[in-house]
C-alpha cells in the first residue's frame, strides 16, 4: 500500500530507457471520511498512504529529465480484498453506496477508472497536495450528509433499510468469481482442466 513497489518499478525502467517521454504513472489511494480516519488515516494504513505521496514527488523528480509525471488518484471507496478487511469500512461502504446510488453518482471500479482516464488524464486539476481526487463524488456534501445521518443510527435491524448490504454483498462475491450471472455453480466442476495456452 506505500510506495516501494511503485518507486522500484520506476527506477527499473529508467535504468533500461524504457519508458517514453511524456510518460503518466498512476498510483491508487484512498483518503476516506473523518469518521473512518481512527481505523484506516490513522493507523498503518495511513502511513502507507504518506509513503505512496512521497514517493510520488520523488519520482516527480526523477521522471522529469523525460518530462514524465506520477500521479497519486485518491478514489472512492470500493469494495476490495484489503477494504472488506478493515473493521468498520464496510459498514461504511454500505451506507455510502446505498446513498451514491439513491443519488445517480454511484461507480464501480471500472467506471471510475474509466473517469479517471476519460477525464482527468489531459486535465487532471489536482488538489492543494497534487493529488487528483476522484472520491470527489463521494466527497461532496450532498452524499456524506446522509451517510453520516445514517451512521449515526445504523444497527443490526435497520441495515437493510439504510444500507446497501445486497449490493456490497454481490460486490464481494464477484470479487472472488461468485454470483455471476450464467454461472451454474452446481455443476460439476473439473479442477485438474488444462489451461489451453500453457504448454
Amino acid at each position: 500500500m506505500g510506495g516501494e513497489d511503485w518507486e522500484m518499478w520506476l527506477d527499473a525502467l529508467l535504468a533500461e530507457n524504457l519508458l517514453a517521454p511524456g510518460v503518466q504513472t498512476y498510483a491508487y489511494s484512498y483518503i476516506g471520511p473523518e469518521l473512518t480516519w481512527p481505523i484506516y488515516k490513522d493507523g498503518t494504513i495511513g502511513k502507507a498512504k504518506e509513503d505512496l505521496e512521497c514517493v510520488q514527488r520523488a519520482l516527480d523528480a526523477k521522471l522529469a529529465v523525460i518530462d514524465g509525471k506520477a500521479w497519486v488518484s485518491v478514489n472512492k471507496a470500493l469494495v476490495t480484498q484489503a477494504s472488506s478487511a478493515i473493521p468498520v469500512v464496510p459498514l461504511y461502504i454500505s451506507l455510502l453506496y446505498q446513498v451514491m446510488k439513491e443519488q445517480g453518482s454511484h461507480e464501480d471500479c471500472i467506471e471510475q477508472m474509466d473517469r479517471l482516464f476519460r477525464e482527468r488524464y489531459t486535465h487532471p486539476q489536482p488538489d492543494e497536495a497534487g493529488r487528483i481526487r476522484l472520491d470527489d463524488w463521494e466527497m461532496a456534501a450532498q452524499v456524506q450528509q446522509p451517510v453520516q445521518a445514517n451512521w449515526q443510527i445504523v444497527n443490526s435491524d435497520n441495515l437493510k433499510q439504510l444500507g446497501d448490504f445486497d449490493g456490497y454483498q454481490a460486490s464481494f462475491l464477484r470479487l472472488f468469481g461468485f454470483g455471476l450471472d450464467g454461472v451454474d455453480y452446481h455443476a460439476d466442476t473439473d479442477t485438474a482442466l488444462k489451461v489451453p495456452s500453457i504448454a
